[in-house]
């Protein structure tokens, strides 16, 4: 057995230190992951139970089950690819503002300045889906 020198020990401690490394971001990766999946699943349980107790379901409360469903739809995206899926983050930000403008709309039952602030953020955020749609396309 030869016998190391200081620069390859260096290298080869260097190599198994990466690897470690790589091993616990990936192993801290899918914890949490698990961790933001398992949350959502329950807190959107927690939120449709509260709405059969309620004995009905508004369209704010089926809208918040929608988001529910576009964060899992997300979490299962950057499972499956390691990447962050930047349009689920917009529909999600687009259909918790269309909630706030529905209850907007039927707390007070006019049109004000939040609603076309609402509505401008909305269109915003639609043209921005469209732009990083056409950008991926490029891509």
């Amino acid at each position: 057995m030869k016998p190391y020198h200081l620069a390859e020990f260096r290298e080869v401690y260097k190599a198994w230190v990466d690897e470690l490394g790589n091993l616990l971001i990936e192993l801290f990766h899918y914890v949490a992951l698990f961790v933001i999946g398992a949350s959502v699943v329950w807190s959107a349980v927690v939120s449709f139970v509260g709405m059969v107790s309620n004995g009905n379901a508004s369209i704010g409360d089926i809208l918040l089950l929608f988001i529910y469903l576009e964060l899992g739809a997300m979490v299962g995206i950057y499972f499956q690819t390691n990447a962050m899926p930047v349009r689920c983050l917009i529909f999600i930000a687009i259909t918790a503002l269309s909630r706030l403008l529905i209850a907007d709309i039927q707390m007070h039952h006019q049109a004000e300045t939040n609603t076309l602030l609402l509505s401008g953020s909305i269109l915003v955020l639609g043209l921005a889906t469209r732009l990083i749609g056409k950008s991926e396309d490029k891509v």
